[in-house]
């Protein structure tokens, strides 16, 4: 049988190559509320049907949805996709409210459809190679993560004005729901790929600090955003996100264990660097490797990857999560980011807001996989 999917969101496309190059599913529908764009980006990729209103295609006969809009939109489409009786891939974050993520979760474990968050960094080669590393025991126990998403996004909060003017000034979403924010208002970029270095562990508070206004007034995003996460263990994690400062783009993560560590320090190419306590030396002897001299520890699909599947994008990452997600709706295996992965990761986001516009306080993170009541989702300062 042949799993048919819906794009709703025709200006992000990452997965349409994942697609294609797995059998037995099929981009059959693009969806986009810019009905001069959607048609044409269906021209250009060969998809057949093209819709305005979403729920023109959940009516359709698609199988799954992935939801690539602004993030401000994920929540109310995973949950109306999955009434509709559709599988959801859903983009980064996964929502905007701590209310909207408890209605995703309540939504989600009511219904019988696959949902799962499409955070591709976790399926960066390097990325997987370190997980592997992580389960072998090679680096120990791991105790300590440190993450950066550092992107100068300014420009892609506005748009150039309708009227003509040849001027780009007229704000798009990113102006509010992302650099109108305070806190890691973006963090599963840089938190995901931990999270599964720490598989088993959870969250248990976080807390925020800001740098304040320097680069540009017109943004209530501070330049850096440092967030602290204490993990039930007791184990930290520390994410910087930064997508103000004048700089070049940096996506890095970093992992200390009590055998060994990794230092990231970007994703655009192998920069990677890894010791071992099994390589010897005095403390001030020892001497980094590149990460790729372990290329041998990488998961056996990538190593077997074909052309076409590592062009899908991130690597080949754009693959494997597809892959993933269509293994699980034909119930081969759980959905590898679940949507408890999500509302953890994403509710970072928001109890940072909330620190740093109080000092930096301590906030509790709430348990999504054990909340039972109302009273389990009660937010206290």
């Amino acid at each position: 049988m042949t799993i048919k999917v819906g794009i709703v969101g025709a200006r992000g496309l990452s997965t349409l190559q994942g697609f294609r190059s797995l059998p037995d599913t099929e981009i059959t529908a693009l969806c986009d509320l810019d009905g001069e764009y959607v048609q044409e980006a269906a021209r250009e990729h060969g998809i057949p049907r093209t819709y305005r209103i979403y729920e023109d295609m959940l009516d359709s006969d698609i199988d799954a949805v992935v939801i690539s809009t602004p993030m401000h939109l994920h929540v109310p489409q995973a949950i109306a996709a999955l009434h509709a009786g559709k599988h959801v891939l859903c983009e980064v974050t996964a929502g905007v409210t701590m209310d909207e993520l408890w209605w995703l979760k309540e939504t989600v474990e009511a219904s019988d459809k696959v949902y799962m968050f499409a955070e591709n960094y976790c399926y960066i080669p390097q990325n997987q190679l370190i997980n592997n590393l992580v389960k072998q025991g090679l680096l120990g126990d791991i105790y300590y993560g440190e993450g950066e998403y550092v992107h100068d996004v300014r420009r892609l909060a506005f748009q150039f004005n309708r009227a003509g003017s040849g001027e780009r000034n007229a704000p798009t979403w990113r102006k509010y729901w992302q650099l109108g924010k305070r806190g890691n208002f973006y963090p599963t970029h840089s938190l995901g790929p931990i999270m599964k270095w720490m598989e088993g562990d959870r969250i248990r508070s976080v807390s925020c600090f800001g740098s304040g206004w320097h680069t540009d007034p017109r943004f209530r995003q501070e330049d850096t955003s440092i967030t602290l996460c204490q993990m039930e263990s007791g184990k930290l994690i520390k994410l910087r996100t930064d997508c103000i400062s004048n700089r070049p783009l940096n996506a890095s993560q970093s992992l200390q264990g009590t055998k060994g560590c990794v230092e990231g320090p970007s994703f655009l190419g192998d920069g990677h660097r890894i010791w071992l306590d099994s390589m010897g030396g005095e403390p001030e002897q020892r001497t980094w490797r590149p990460l790729s001299d372990f290329n041998d520890y990488m998961p056996e699909r990538y190593k077997n990857a074909t052309e076409e599947q590592r062009n899908a994008g991130h690597w080949g990452g754009d693959f494997f999560i597809v892959e993933d997600f269509v293994n699980a709706i034909k119930g081969l295996q759980k959905p590898a980011i679940d949507v408890y992965d999500a509302c953890e990761w994403t509710a970072v986001a928001l109890l940072s807001e909330l620190s740093v516009m109080n000092g930096g306080r301590v906030m509790d993170m709430p348990d999504f996989r054990k909340s039972s009541s109302y009273a389990d989702q009660i937010i206290k300062l």
